[in-house]
């Protein structure tokens, strides 16, 4: 049932999702994709580790299952990259549906080619080491939502939303009413000018 609904909320706009939660649960507005086109849904598998520590993201990538979303609460830091294009492409190539962070990456043009989601605050030159230190299957913070392991991470080019993962099948159905119901009143209303000016004049204050 999961992998099903996962399979549907793919095809829904993260704006659309985000209407769904009344516009709480999306990430800082600075987490964005890479490339405008990533799309990403699946469950979170999540790791906390310090800045410039990136073991245990290389540990935590045998946690999940494919297709499931590697979170990484990196505490926000940007000076120091969490992953480069090496570490990215061990994401990749155990399965994951995509990666999301508050921190940076480096190595930028490189993960790009790969054509594989990275959701971050952008790029930087300086590397991680491997110490070790953080946690891994832990509630984390990236980008101000609390991220339990689990929960739905749907992404695309206007930015991330979490889904509690007990709440998945209400917040899909309101987000697929939302997404339908906006396209009927695109059809209806964009049709041209006369039907525009129709609409603009019904437009009413919110209460």
């Amino acid at each position: 049932m999961e992998k099903a609904l996962i399979d549907e909320l793919k095809f829904i706009p993260a704006t659309c999702i985000s209407d769904a939660l009344q516009g709480f649960n999306h990430c800082d507005p600075a987490i964005k994709p890479l490339k405008e086109e990533y799309r990403i849904c699946g469950r979170a598998v999540t790791v906390k580790v310090p800045a410039g520590d990136n073991m245990l993201v290389i540990q935590a990538m045998k946690e999940g299952n494919p297709g499931d979303i590697l979170v990484v609460d990196c505490e926000g830091v940007q000076y120091r990259s969490f992953a480069g294009d090496f570490v990215i492409g061990l994401a990749k190539a155990v399965g994951f549906g995509g990666v999301v962070a508050n921190g940076t990456v480096r190595d930028v043009l490189s993960i790009k080619e790969m054509d594989f989601p990275v959701f971050c605050l952008g790029a930087t030159l300086a590397c991680s080491k491997k110490i070790g230190r953080g946690e891994m299957n832990i509630p984390v913070s990236c980008g101000g939502v609390t991220i339990f392991p689990g929960d739905i991470i749907a992404g695309d080019a206007n930015g991330v939303v979490v889904i509690p993962q007990d709440k998945a099948k209400q917040v899909m159905d309101a987000a697929k009413q939302k997404m339908q119901k906006d396209q009927v009143r695109a059809e209806k209303v964009l049709m041209n000018r006369e039907t525009a000016i129709q609409y603009i004049d019904t437009v009413q204050p919110e209460k």
